[in-house]
């Protein structure tokens, strides 16, 4: 299962690329800096998606190996009912399992939890260079109104043609 976070990190890395594309096209400094931004959380978030999914994939991979030789142990003491020492045997070799299994568990959270704080920081890191970039556009815009208007209703029109020449 795909988690949440990539598909609205891909989401956002897409418009954030669209967004800094048309501001490299049009010499808006401000959509470029807003779409790199977005771009830049987008990919933070994706990353996290990606992390979670690949902790939990593994997590998953480790209980049912687990599980198997927990129900290989029982099926070979199964067999050999009566005597004490193979009796014994089975149950040191499923509590080694069990601690192997818990030793596995542990790494795989302590990686899934350096791999969350990696995406973390990624996705902080990403928010802050976002608020950069709005705290720039907004003051390109108030230093050029006029551009700026003219640029949104050119960027508009533009994206009013290709919505209405894909219809056609």
């Amino acid at each position: 299962m795909v988690d949440t976070d990539r598909i609205t990190g891909a989401a956002k890395e897409l418009g954030g690329k669209v967004q800094g594309a048309v501001g490299d096209l049009t010499g808006s400094k401000r959509d470029s800096v807003e779409g790199r931004a977005r771009e830049t959380a987008g990919q933070a978030e994706n990353l996290y998606g990606q992390a979670k999914d690949t902790v939990r994939d593994a997590a998953e991979h480790v209980a049912d190996t687990a599980r198997d030789i927990g129900g290989r142990i029982r099926d070979t003491v199964g067999g050999f009912v009566g005597s004490d020492d193979i009796e014994h045997r089975a149950r040191q070799a499923q509590g080694a399992a069990g601690e192997q299994f818990d030793r596995a568990q542990r790494s795989v959270r302590r990686a899934a939890d350096d791999a969350s704080d990696y995406a973390e920081d990624a996705y902080d890191r990403g928010g802050h260079y976002l608020r950069r970039g709005t705290r720039e556009v907004s003051h390109q815009v108030a230093e050029y109104p006029l551009a700026s208007l003219l640029i949104a209703g050119a960027v508009g029109f533009g994206l009013g043609l290709l919505v209405n020449a894909t219809r056609d």
